[in-house]
C-alpha cells in the first residue's frame, strides 16, 4: 500500500491553512460573495490530489484563486462600482420608522422575518426604529428613533453634573434664607 497520500494530505493542510490566512480572518457570515466562492473553490480543489489528481496544479489553482480574490478586494476598496458589482450594497428596509415593503420584496424578506431579525438584535418593536438596513453580510444595521435611543455615558455625566450644580445652588439658597 502506497503512503504518498499522507505526505500529500499534510502538504495540502499546510498550504490550505496558509492560503486561507492570506484570504482574511472573516467568519462565514461576514464573507462577501467573492470570498465565499473562492473559499468553496479552494475547499473543493484541495481534496483533488487525494483523489488522484495532480498536487502541483491543485496548489497553483488555489493560489491563483486566492490572488484573484485579494486583487478583487483591493479593487473594491478603490472603486465603488466594483464593490457594488461584486458585493452589492446595504438595502434599506425601514425608513423614517416605516417598513419599506418594496425593498423587502427585492431581497425576498418577509415582514415576519424582518421582525425576527429585529427581535434577535434585542429590539422589542419596529416602532422603536427610525432606520434599518440589511447589510451586505446579511446583518441588520439600525438606528433608533431619538426618543428610543439609550442613554450614553456622556449624556449621563452631563446630567449628573447638572444635578450637582442644582444641588449646590439649592444649598446656597437655603443657607441665605
Amino acid at each position: 500500500m502506497e503512503l504518498n497520500w499522507i505526505g500529500d494530505a499534510i502538504l495540502i493542510f499546510l498550504f490550505g491553512t496558509f492560503i486561507l490566512r492570506l484570504g482574511g480572518r472573516k467568519s462565514i457570515s461576514q464573507m462577501t460573495i467573492t470570498q465565499t466562492i473562492v473559499m468553496i473553490g479552494i475547499g473543493s480543489l484541495l481534496v483533488q490530489p487525494l483523489a488522484g489528481k495532480g498536487l502541483l496544479i491543485t496548489l497553483l489553482a488555489a493560489a491563483v484563486l486566492t490572488i484573484l480574490m485579494i486583487i478583487s478586494e483591493y479593487l473594491q476598496i478603490k472603486f465603488d462600482f466594483i464593490e457594488k458589482l461584486f458585493c452589492g450594497k446595504a438595502v434599506t428596509v425601514i425608513e423614517n420608522g416605516q417598513i419599506n415593503i418594496k425593498n423587502l420584496k427585492k431581497i425576498r424578506l418577509s415582514v415576519d422575518r424582518l421582525q425576527t431579525r429585529i427581535r434577535q438584535a434585542g429590539i422589542s418593536s419596529i416602532d422603536d426604529l427610525n432606520y434599518a438596513t440589511i447589510e451586505v453580510s446579511g446583518q441588520l444595521g439600525y438606528e433608533f428613533k431619538d426618543n428610543k435611543k439609550p442613554l450614553t455615558q456622556q449624556e449621563f455625566n452631563k446630567l449628573m453634573n447638572e444635578i450637582t450644580q442644582i444641588k449646590e445652588l439649592l444649598n446656597t439658597i437655603n443657607r441665605n434664607i
